[in-house]
């Protein structure tokens, strides 16, 4: 994936992310790109406080490609994953993550607020404890402020 197509897939996504916060939802968006680094196979909201745009993904990556196909693929998400995202996309054999604003980020605008109480602990980390040699890319800062924008605003109203 060259640095202009994780520009436009993490665009994608923040769209994604819009969807789903005027749905209601925590403004979080993820979309699976394939090898190619232009085709999108999925694209996942957030649902909720559980399921997570990321994890939702994977986990529907994972129903319907095998391990080898997805190896190949990039989860890009507006957010950095957080602990139970990043191993989720693990497990789910997905070999690259590209994602626009860091988890530490989002934590200095939500603090410790009831309905995110983040995890101070970067995908990275999770990902060191793996077998698996997972490439991340992030954060990116021609998107960042984009992305930070939405949360900002959001954020602010709950």
């Amino acid at each position: 994936m060259t640095p202009v197509q994780a520009i436009a897939a993490l665009r994608r996504a923040n769209e994604v992310a819009r969807r789903a916060l005027a749905q209601g939802h925590h403004p979080f968006g993820a979309v699976l790109v394939d090898a190619d680094g232009h085709t999108v196979l999925l694209e996942q909201g957030n649902v909720d406080s559980v399921n997570h745009a990321e994890a939702v993904l994977a986990r529907e990556a994972a129903r319907r490609w095998d391990a080898h196909r997805l190896w190949r693929c990039t989860l890009v998400t507006t957010v950095e994953p957080c602990a139970m995202c990043a191993g989720t996309q693990y497990w789910a054999h997905i070999g690259r993550l590209v994602y626009g604003l860091s988890e530490r980020r989002l934590l200095e605008m939500t603090g410790n607020h009831a309905e995110n109480p983040t995890l101070d602990l970067p995908c990275r980390e999770v990902y060191a404890r793996g077998q698996k040699a997972i490439e991340v890319i992030g954060p990116v800062a021609e998107v960042e402020e984009e992305i930070a924008a939405l949360h900002r605003d959001f954020w602010r109203q709950r």
